[in-house]
């Protein structure tokens, strides 16, 4: 595999067109809910969308390393994040809110090659670089200001980084599993706690709406996320994922009229350079695969799946448990769930 795969990467750019409309789209619902309510609604309508994926595959192997791995993630990513941000969205312009979240690939660059130990070469590391700096022209009309707002948006993408990295290397348990727990988990202590608080009502109209959003711009958007990171790694997933703020400014420009610049333009050119740069990042070397038995999207012919199936077309992906069996060879890969090895 030398190039960053068609399918995942088609994965994480919708994943990122999600999210980006769900921001202008939850400050919507900010009045009528409280910000940790809504939170608690957003990953509850998560986990309602992901259900009937969730139950079609057979119960996960409930190992240790992935339920703890699956633990950290519900609890930074699911718990903690989204209230961070709703905090945020409440106290700044959704269009600013949604450009601030640009630290988060950044932050997931930096742990996944400081503690996750995933390789991370000079043109990713380019491109992360230039992904924050278009961050900061796209936000430049709207007044990027330091201030509690912009910190508590930093502290939910820090959150959400470490989601980022414990999601990419869990391998036992299908994406619309680990969106399932998430949303369940998150959206019961959120909920519990905005209502043990008193901090707002729950109209229907809100809750209707907030369920909805999260159902898309959370479950949908996740479980298209987590199958591109398995796949691509921790850092290049969310180097596509960055597009995200771009997306929601194109939702402000389209749906709620706000005027186009010149420098969201240069942004968003700088962006897609990013991603170019992320694209043409090489890396090979002789490494060992140990013996594993895990659950994720596959093909038969990338050269690490040699099981069929006489209904399945070699270049068809497909979802089931199944064991890898020992082996040592060499070739350019990326820091999939098959080369997660030291270096």
């Amino acid at each position: 595999m030398t190039r960053l795969t068609t399918r995942p990467v088609a994965w994480c750019i919708v994943s990122a067109v999600l999210f980006g409309a769900a921001t202008p789209a939850a400050k919507l619902l900010l009045g009528p809910l409280s910000p940790v309510l809504l939170a608690g609604l957003l990953y509850l309508g998560a986990a309602l969308a992901v259900l009937p994926a969730a139950l079609r595959n057979r119960p996960a192997r409930l190992d240790r390393r992935n339920v703890l791995r699956l633990s950290g993630a519900v609890v930074a990513g699911g718990v903690l994040a989204p209230v961070l941000l709703m905090l945020g969205l409440s106290k700044a312009p959704a269009s600013s809110v949604a450009l601030w979240l640009n630290f988060e690939p950044v932050a997931t660059a930096v742990l996944a090659w400081a503690i996750f130990h995933e390789h991370v070469g000079r043109w990713t590391w380019a491109g992360a670089a230039l992904v924050l700096v278009a961050g900061t022209t796209l936000a430049a009309p709207s007044g990027f200001q330091a201030g509690v707002p912009a910190l508590l948006v930093a502290a939910a993408c820090f959150c959400w980084a470490i989601d980022n990295n414990l999601t990419a290397t869990i391998d036992g348990f299908t994406p619309a599993q680990s969106t399932l727990a998430k949303g369940l988990v998150a959206g019961a202590v959120n909920i519990a706690l905005g209502l043990l608080l008193g901090d707002g009502g729950l109209p229907l109209g809100a809750v209707g709406g907030a369920l909805a959003v999260g159902a898309v711009g959370y479950g949908l958007s996740l479980v298209l996320y987590v199958g591109g990171a398995q796949q691509l790694g921790a850092t290049r997933s969310q180097m596509l994922f960055a597009t995200a703020p771009f997306f929601g400014a194109v939702v402000a420009w389209t749906v709620l009229g706000e005027p186009l610049t010149g420098w969201q333009v240069a942004g968003g050119l700088g962006m897609l350079a990013a991603l170019l740069l992320a694209a043409a990042d090489r890396h090979g070397h002789r490494h060992r695969h140990d013996p594993v038995a895990h659950v994720h999207a596959h093909r038969h012919d990338d050269g690490h799946h040699e099981h069929g199936h006489a209904d399945v077309p070699p270049g068809a992906w497909h979802t089931h448990e199944h064991l890898h069996a020992p082996v040592i060879h060499e070739h350019p890969h990326q820091p999939d769930l098959h080369h997660r090895h030291e270096h």
